[in-house]
């Protein structure tokens, strides 16, 4: 059991959890969405991080909506997608005159009925929630899956 303290992200029946208090001032956004992927890593699954080069200045309700949007992501992918890579990436984008950031995190897993999951009584409860936490800040969730192709979410939040 001390092994498990003694790590920062775990994986308890497939959800990734902290087991220390976010720090992003320390980390940044980019760097506690970096640690979430240490049990994908763990397992063999390879883990592409892109980001950009400096670092992104968010308010603590964005980069806390990024990072727990990112850890019901990743969870997904380490509970269900059998995936062998997954690529997150973090930056900030730009519509007309508004900017925002943006978080897409891809894999090369199975897929998922996407109607199915958003109806279901008894699964994508966590999509639903973070779906409606994005929208809730004005943001949006775009959720493309198929069983050829893997699944890729994509979120965006306004920083105007």
């Amino acid at each position: 059991m001390k092994s498990l303290l003694s790590d920062e992200v775990v994986a308890v029946r497939g959800v990734l959890t902290d087991t220390h208090p976010v720090d992003f001032h320390a980390l940044g956004v980019t760097g506690a969405i970096d640690r979430l992927t240490g049990p994908l890593r763990e397992r063999g699954t390879v883990v592409h991080l892109e980001t950009p080069r400096h670092r992104m200045d968010v308010d603590r309700q964005t980069a806390t909506l990024l990072y727990r949007a990112a850890q019901e992501l990743l969870s997904n992918v380490y509970k269900f997608a059998q995936a062998s890579a997954v690529t997150v990436r973090l930056g900030c984008v730009t519509h007309g005159m508004s900017h925002g950031v943006q978080l897409k995190v891809t894999d090369d897993g199975g897929g998922f009925d996407v109607p199915a999951a958003m109806i279901g009584r008894h699964t994508g409860m966590g999509l639903r929630l973070m779906r409606a936490a994005v929208g809730l800040a004005g943001g949006e969730v775009i959720i493309d899956s198929s069983a050829a192709a893997g699944t890729c979410v994509t979120i965006t939040l306004p920083l105007d």
